[in-house]
């Protein structure tokens, strides 16, 4: 089992006439499924041609219409990656990951609120984010597929480094994985970790999960205290930026601690209080999680 993307879903790139969208097409299509799943790309200005056999189309209704797609990955630079973003909702997707850093704090409250108040079904992943993988089955984003392994481990993280810090830690201790998700480390985004939970717990293929967050905000609160009262499998989780000085950002838009709120302390003292096991030092993740199975 997997959760948001499998063998069967039909991707279009958004982006895919840039240099970034090639390459990570280009990498996805020659992963696991990637050559049935990756279908189409757009770009208005040059609808009917291809890259490397993969159709563009003028726009995401058209590679709905034309080709079936279900999901897309967006590549498109910060200042259109918002109306691009849009563009794949309105044509009623049901899934859009965005990888694209640096948009607008205020393009993506617009992009958010328009969702809200359509009562749109898609589900957002990032901005500012790796992407997803179910792994041995398919990927849709930026990364290594060769780091991953088909297992019972569910993979939740604000930053793409640290994800593939605890897959790596995984693999080392044979344990595969359900699927990864990087939520992404904007202010402004689509899934939650709280969401993300939710969908490991109601999946038959995942045992267990690492939960990989970051300073600033509430989500791991709000994720840890649903956990609690919810959760029917183990959970282990790090936070990202114990030593990081209050008013500073670190790495992250969204990793900053404002107003005395979003401290790594915090997080850490509210997850244990809601029975996550955490740890200090991102190299135990690994260990930490096989010690709860």
């Amino acid at each position: 089992m997997s959760i948001l993307i499998n063998r069967d879903t039909r991707v279009v790139t958004q982006g895919i006439t840039g240099k970034t969208g090639q390459f990570h097409t280009r990498m996805c299509r020659d992963y696991a499924n990637g050559r049935n799943c990756f279908v189409a790309g757009v770009n208005p200005k040059k609808a009917g041609e291809d890259f490397e056999g993969i159709p563009i189309y003028a726009s995401v209704k058209e590679a709905k219409q034309k080709a079936g797609v279900n999901a897309s990955v967006i590549y498109v630079p910060p200042p259109f990656a918002a109306a691009a973003i849009w563009e794949a909702v309105d044509a009623d997707l049901d899934l859009v990951i965005c990888i694209t850093e640096g948009i607008p704090v205020r393009d993506m409250i617009e992009v958010k609120d328009r969702m809200r108040r359509q009562n749109r079904k898609t589900i957002l992943v990032g901005p500012n984010c790796p992407g997803v993988i179910t792994p041995d089955e398919i990927k849709i984003g930026i990364m290594p597929g060769h780091i991953h392994k088909k297992g019972r481990i569910g993979v939740v993280s604000r930053s793409g480094t640290l994800t593939y810090e605890a897959v790596g830690q995984l693999m080392d201790l044979g344990l595969g994985q359900s699927s990864c998700v990087g939520i992404g480390g904007d202010p402004v985004n689509g899934l939650k970790h709280i969401d993300v939970l939710r969908l490991f717990n109601d999946d038959p293929g995942t045992d267990a999960v690492i939960m990989v967050g970051e300073i600033g905000g509430s989500d791991e609160e709000e994720a840890a205290y649903w956990a609690k009262a919810n959760m029917k499998k183990p959970v282990i989780g790090f936070i990202a930026g114990v030593t990081a000085p209050p008013g500073k950002r670190m790495g992250h838009a969204g990793a900053i601690i404002s107003g005395g709120k979003g401290t790594a302390q915090e997080k850490l003292a509210v997850m244990e209080e809601c029975g996550i096991k955490t740890t200090k030092n991102p190299s135990e993740m690994g260990k930490l999680l096989k010690s709860v199975i």
